[in-house]
């Protein structure tokens, strides 16, 4: 495996005026140059404070440069907030869907051939969002549980995704699991 490079700076947790996102930090411009303009991804893995690591994009700022978002449970778990200052690791994600996948997830995909077919036809943003999905439960049975679900509900729809529609998929799978 290639050796990746690794960046590491302090910033100041940043507010953006909108209601669509809450806390950020902004990267310097080499270490997004490095990132964008030499390795050509925005994929990336964060460690904040040595405590919270987790898989990521570079994202626009809308001002030119790219910084990295801060969700609730990232700012709950690094008890954080607008104005702290936080130390940020950096270093490109090379993993195959850039976001780790839940190893029940894994499973299902190698055992079914056609689920599998109609999951890596999606683009990679809704495979992350997928993986998301199902590796957020703590219990492996309900991973397992979305992940079958997810395959199902991809083949029923020769691969076409609605998320409402997989949600509903959720909650009727649920009622005849339990």
């Amino acid at each position: 495996m290639a050796k990746t490079n690794c960046f590491r700076f302090e910033g100041t947790i940043s507010r953006f005026n909108n209601n669509l996102y809450d806390l950020y930090i902004q990267v310097p411009e080499e270490i997004s140059d490095y990132f964008i303009k030499q390795r050509n991804t925005r994929r990336i893995i964060c460690n904040f404070n040595n405590k919270v690591t987790k898989h990521c994009a570079l994202q626009p700022d809308g001002n030119g440069c790219y910084c990295i978002f801060l969700n609730k449970d990232d700012q709950k778990q690094l008890k954080l907030t607008f104005g702290d200052t936080i130390r940020t690791e950096i270093k490109e994600d090379t993993s195959k869907y850039g976001y780790p996948i839940a190893p029940e997830m894994e499973e299902l995909l190698q055992q079914d051939s056609l689920g599998s077919e109609f999951f890596h036809a999606l683009t990679m943003g809704k495979q992350r969002s997928l993986l998301h999905v199902v590796g957020k439960p703590k219990r492996s049975e309900t991973r397992l549980n979305k992940a079958f679900v997810v395959l199902e509900y991809l083949k029923e729809n020769q691969g076409q995704l609605d998320f409402k529609e997989l949600n509903q998929a959720f909650k009727d799978a649920n009622n005849k699991f339990y």
